[in-house]
């Protein structure tokens, strides 16, 4: 029996995803807590860090342990889970219960993203903005752009499997900003990112 995660804050899961692992079937664990301020967040609901959880991790372990021989795969989600002081443990839990182990993160701690990277099968980078000015401007991070440079190079140094995203509008301007991110990542030797258009968002009433 594994001994209980650290703290960490669940907000929810969704026990079965096809879009969250790459060729894995997946359980999705949501954490709670995200200090960036990206208009387009389609999970605000979870930025607040001091907000509870909705569920405890013994919890989620269960789920996780039951659903041996249907999904292959575990991803921490949020909110930003390199945010949570028990990432590491629950990982190693996932582990020890025979499952891939995958994180979708925005890169905003590269430090905290090291230290579970040896726990990690998969990373989902999201890449949100040209490595400029624009960065700081769409997550109120002064240091955002160096701060997802340094966790891109810590993922790739580390051979953990990599796939970036980025999500644009689904006009010209997006077509150009897309293609912006493209260079800048090729630049850097990274793979080229998946475009996720984004949605319209409606006027208020």
């Amino acid at each position: 029996m594994t001994a209980p995660a650290g703290p960490l804050k669940v907000a929810g899961v969704v026990p079965l995803s096809t879009v969250d692992y790459p060729g894995e079937l997946a359980l999705t664990v949501f954490t709670q807590g995200c200090p960036w301020v990206c208009s387009y967040c389609h999970n605000a609901a979870l930025r607040a860090p001091d907000a509870p959880g909705g569920l405890a991790w013994e919890r989620v372990r269960d789920m996780i342990r039951e659903r041996r021989g249907f999904i292959g795969a575990v991803v921490f989600s949020g909110g930003e889970p390199t945010l949570q002081e028990g990432l590491a443990d629950a990982l190693r839990d996932v582990r020890a219960l025979g499952f891939r182990t995958g994180l979708h993160t925005a890169g905003m701690l590269p430090d905290r993203l090291r230290k579970v990277l040896p726990l990690l099968d998969w990373v989902g980078l999201d890449i949100k903005a040209r490595f400029d000015e624009r960065y700081a401007q769409l997550t109120g991070d002064p240091n955002a752009a160096d701060r997802v440079r340094e966790s891109l190079a810590a993922i790739r140094e580390s051979g953990v499997a990599l796939q970036l995203r980025s999500t644009v509008s689904a006009d010209a301007d997006g077509d150009a900003l897309f293609a912006e991110i493209e260079r800048q990542l090729a630049e850097m030797g990274a793979p080229a990112p998946v475009r996720h258009a984004l949605q319209p968002v409606p006027a208020a009433v």
